[in-house]
């Protein structure tokens, strides 16, 4: 969500002001006006529940069985959102490095800056942070303590987001070290979703409806796309959440991601709207596909054929089922009627993981033979997009479960009733 809407603004425009985010309750015209009734949003705003202490804790011990399974000693998560995962505490990754070794056996321990030790301590608590001053090497003490900790030749699983020179410097000071990617332990835990999870993500899918429904009862001719992106950012303002959209109108909706230049909304134009907003570090991502007065024959047509490819996919998809099946059956239909072969004009995967960041593990495209799992969220959004004409996509988080799949959120009925 925020890449797509950093790639609007960044290229619409060179001023400064179009990179900033909009303020929560303010438009472009600088208008204060709210717009939904403040019962229906503090209702919603009563759903969120924080994730516990005692799920952390959880997900600790779950990843600890997978450094069994997976023959590993330990996993490095340096900040980022597995750190945030696993810990609850939110860390921007800098070039002072802050990072936690997980033992398969024992406590977690910590690297931090010794000025930023108060910081970490207020989430974290009482537990082992190792610090080091600003002229001093971070690696030095981090080799302190996997020696303390007996790793100082262990397996080190390391969380696939860190950064090179983070693994340069370790690879240094620790030559003994064998080192592995850890995407087994962190995507193995990350991609099954607990209940609370799925909670909060149900409250993020709310209020994108309750968002998109009142967008759309606000669109008029002449509205540019930058302008409905801020009014959206600002209904999610409405809800104490940060939430923003990529906006695209008439032959700009045939881009996936849109192009440089703005469009300005006419009668009859498409007006296709992507993504969401996070409650409480998770997200929802969804796209509906609406028109600015009457549609055309073709864009009702259209919008048929890839409603019934959502329709198809989510019948499809189920536990134990190949994850590449999913997206080949939409494909294979939208093939059929006359918009294929392969990418020709549904020009992406079918889906992507989703939960603290927009795009996780695992993904619904061809040669992806991993077994879907009980938990795991996938995007289903098949798309048609006529160069020239218009694009038409339908994005709905789609949740493994027992039986088969479920959408978070009711499907779109017609270009009209988008929920």
């Amino acid at each position: 969500m925020n890449r797509r809407h950093f790639l609007r603004t960044a290229a619409a425009t060179s001023t400064l002001a179009a990179l900033l985010p909009v303020p929560a309750l303010a438009t472009a015209a600088g208008n204060s006006k709210t717009y939904f009734d403040p019962e229906r949003v503090a209702a919603i705003r009563r759903r969120i529940a924080p994730i516990s202490s005692q799920e952390f804790r959880a997900r600790q011990e779950q990843a600890r069985r997978l450094m069994t399974e997976h023959k590993l000693d330990a996993l490095l998560v340096e900040a980022g959102t597995s750190l945030q995962y696993f810990t609850g505490l939110s860390w921007w990754p800098s070039e002072r490095l802050f990072a936690m070794v997980l033992p398969r056996t024992g406590e977690p321990f910590f690297i931090s800056p010794k000025f930023e030790e108060g910081r970490a301590r207020e989430k974290l608590g009482d537990v082992r942070v190792l610090t080091w001053e600003e002229h001093e090497d971070p690696y030095a003490q981090l080799k302190q303590g996997f020696k303390d900790a007996g790793l100082l030749t262990a397996t080190l699983g390391i969380d696939e987001t860190t950064r090179f020179f983070i693994i340069d410097k370790l690879q240094q000071a620790l030559p003994q070290l064998k080192l592995q990617n850890g995407i087994a332990v962190t995507a193995g835990c990350r991609s099954v979703k607990s209940a609370s999870e799925i909670a909060l993500m149900q409250v993020a899918n709310d209020i994108t409806a309750d968002v998109y429904k009142k967008a759309q009862s606000l669109l008029r001719e002449g509205m540019g796309e930058r302008e409905l992106a801020e009014l959206i950012s600002q209904l999610y303002g409405e809800f104490g959440v940060t939430g923003d959209a990529l906006v695209l109108f008439g032959q700009a909706s045939a881009y996936p991601h849109g192009l440089v230049k703005e469009s300005f909304l006419k009668a009859g134009d498409i007006v296709l709207l992507d993504g969401g907003c996070e409650v409480e570090g998770y997200g929802s991502d969804i796209t509906r596909t609406m028109v600015l007065g009457t549609a055309s024959d073709k864009m009702k047509t259209v919008w048929d054929i890839v409603r019934r490819a959502q329709d198809l996919a989510l019948k499809t998809a189920r536990p134990g089922l190949p994850a590449e099946q999913v997206d080949a059956a939409a494909r294979q239909f939208i093939a059929e009627q006359g918009y294929g072969p392969g990418y020709q004009h549904f020009t992406h995967r079918l889906g992507h993981g989703i939960g603290m960041d927009g795009h996780e593990w695992f993904y619904l495209v061809g040669g992806n033979k991993r077994p879907l799992q009980v938990g795991n969220m996938f995007s289903n959004e098949p798309g048609i997009y006529l160069i020239g004409e218009f694009g038409i996509r339908l994005e709905d988080e789609m949740l493994i479960t027992e039986d088969g799949a479920r959408l978070l959120l009711p499907q779109a009925k017609s270009l009209d009733v988008i929920f």
